[in-house]
């Protein structure tokens, strides 16, 4: 195993002090000590490009090598700026890069993971970065070797860190984190009174982590039978692109339950359902300002006016629910609605026990495309 404060110590000791990316469950223990570092030292992305973009505005103003950290999932969304900014044959950017390997051959993870793992050392060689597998404190020399070739190249070099490779510490987490939100609603909650509530033919198509889960598992255990659901288990950032692709071809509702990590990764989506303005669209927002399921990293989420916002993009109506007493009327309110609406509703952090995970993907597409 790896010691992330001696992870962390190496790289300091090799004039890397700037930090960005986007949170893994991988990574979690080491971007862990990350969470007092100011904003000059360490930025929280959006998504994983942005990470790369802000990682080389950080190169061309202070001459150093940046740190940006994300899952192998999300290095598809980092491509673009690696190959057509930080590539050695453009503007030749060192960078060093801290990859989460879900899905490393001979793991058992689930299976979008294991066909992003499968791919993903021939995707770091189809770009053309160098990179070491870590393993244990004595591969640290390695990433030592990685950060003076990146220097002597000026180019992004990479370090894949396998699932349970760092080391975990308790209480990791900044307690302030758990002072978010203050509010008495549990994503459970908003799920069951969906449920309860919708009628036979609505369509809900949720964001990845505990809602998709939760929302299975509820389903499944309780024996709601009303609606169809579409789990987003990859993608993320994506469900209400998807959600607002139902709409084209169908005229009854579609519900998309958002995440406040999630909609942040592809904000610019939320321009084109306001534009689209689809009667039948209804975008639910569960909002705890934080990462979660990655870890409980926290989301600076109360300066978004999401109401400003979402009005300005050309949703027809918003509606916040901070409060569990009126979480069934607004929800009542919200499906009744004839128009795009959007739903902002305050969670606090919390899932329920023994939670599962949808699994024979095949079987939920062909029921969902069920009339």
């Amino acid at each position: 195993m790896i010691t992330p404060k001696k992870l962390l110590k190496l790289l300091k000791k090799n004039r890397i002090s700037f930090f960005t990316g986007v949170p893994d469950s991988v990574l979690k223990n080491f971007t862990a000590l990350l969470k007092n570092f100011d904003s000059k030292n360490h930025i929280t992305s959006v998504n994983e490009g942005s990470a790369i973009s802000i990682g080389i505005g950080y190169y061309l103003s202070s001459k150093k090598i940046p740190c940006i950290y994300m899952q192998n999932s999300g290095l598809s969304n980092a491509i673009n700026p690696l190959i057509s900014i930080a590539h050695k044959g453009v503007y030749s950017i060192p960078l060093l890069l801290l990859i989460g390997w879900r899905g490393s051959p001979g793991s058992n993870d689930e299976p979008q993971h294991l066909i992003k793992g499968k791919i993903t050392e021939k995707i770091l060689k189809l770009l053309g970065i160098k990179y070491k597998i870590i393993n244990n404190d004595k591969d640290l020399h390695k990433i030592k070797s990685l950060i003076n070739l990146s220097k002597k190249t000026n180019a992004p070099v990479a370090c894949l860190f396998k699932k349970n490779v760092l080391e975990k510490k308790k209480k990791l987490l900044n307690k302030k984190i758990e002072k978010i939100t203050k509010n008495s609603i549990l994503r459970s909650q908003v799920i069951r009174e969906i449920l309860c509530s919708i009628s036979k033919n609505t369509r809900i198509v949720s964001t990845t982590g505990y809602t998709s889960r939760e929302l299975y598992q509820i389903r499944k255990e309780e024996k709601y039978k009303k609606g169809k659901d579409f789990y987003m288990i990859g993608g993320m950032g994506h469900s209400s692109s998807v959600a607002l692709g139902i709409t084209l071809k169908n005229k009854k509702k579609v519900i998309c339950l958002d995440g406040d990590g999630s909609m942040l990764m592809h904000l610019g989506s939320l321009h084109t359902s306001g534009l689209m303005n689809k009667k039948n669209f209804k975008h639910i927002l569960l909002n705890n300002s934080s990462h979660e399921s990655v870890g409980g990293q926290k989301i600076n989420f109360k300066r978004v006016q999401m109401e400003k916002l979402t009005k300005g993009l050309g949703y027809t109506k918003y509606i916040k629910i901070s409060k569990k007493k009126e979480l069934k009327k607004k929800i009542k309110y919200l499906l009744n609605f004839n128009g795009s609406i959007f739903a902002e509703i305050l969670i606090k952090k919390g899932t329920i026990k023994n939670l599962g995970r949808p699994r024979d993907f095949i079987k939920i597409k062909k029921n969902f495309l069920k009339i």
